[in-house]
């Protein structure tokens, strides 16, 4: 979410960001955003008794700042397929592997587990299907020998640093299009990033 904000201010997008929304009071994020003059607000889903009137809460939040995307950053909530629906289109998550290879959690240590010589994350349109989605970017990085599951994510991030804010950036600017399960970028460029360096620097 900070690298997101940062690249909105840095780079000149034709978009602000709106608001900041957490399910938990504690995150930390809230007061990344105070301190940059963006709203901040919890909704926090232990005040709810299940998940369909927590992502009704949800909703009205995000709907209450007048957002065109939404953006999930660090959200672990699995999300109604009724929430889903009302931002299709308009909702991207990134998820730390190259889906379809290894949805879910503890991907790092899924990927080593798994031998693959190469791993990384993508930026996708959210659909009902958990980790599932039509695929905006991906950027892949090397599992070099002696990697663990820190090391590996921390070459991930960095990765991720690099193609969440682009594929932000695309989809204000008016550059991305859905045919089915494919994102069709206007112009086009390369919507992949390979990482060979070993320092989890992009190249």
């Amino acid at each position: 979410m900070e690298a997101l904000v940062r690249a909105c201010a840095h780079e000149g997008w034709p978009a602000q960001v709106a608001a900041v929304i957490a399910n938990r009071p504690d995150a930390a994020g809230l007061a990344f955003a105070a301190s940059h003059g963006i709203a901040a607000q919890v909704v926090d889903h232990r005040a709810y008794p299940d998940r369909e009137s927590f992502d009704a809460a949800l909703a009205a939040a995000i709907d209450g700042y007048e957002a065109d995307l939404v953006v999930l950053a660090g959200f672990m909530r699995v999300l109604t397929p009724g929430f889903v629906d009302r931002y299709a289109g308009r909702m991207l998550n990134v998820h730390p592997s190259l889906l379809p290879s290894f949805p879910g959690l503890h991907t790092h240590q899924q990927a080593l587990d798994a031998g693959v010589r190469l791993h990384g994350v993508t930026v996708h349109f959210v659909t009902s299907q958990l980790d599932h989605g039509p695929v905006v970017v991906q950027a892949a990085v090397p599992v070099v020998d002696g990697d663990d599951a820190a090391a590996l994510a921390a070459r991930v991030l960095a990765c991720e640093h690099v193609i969440y804010p682009r594929a932000v950036r695309w989809f204000v600017e008016g550059r991305l299009a859905l045919d089915g399960l494919r994102v069709t970028l206007t112009p086009p460029e390369p919507q992949w990033l390979f990482s060979e360096r070993l320092t989890g620097d992009a190249e």
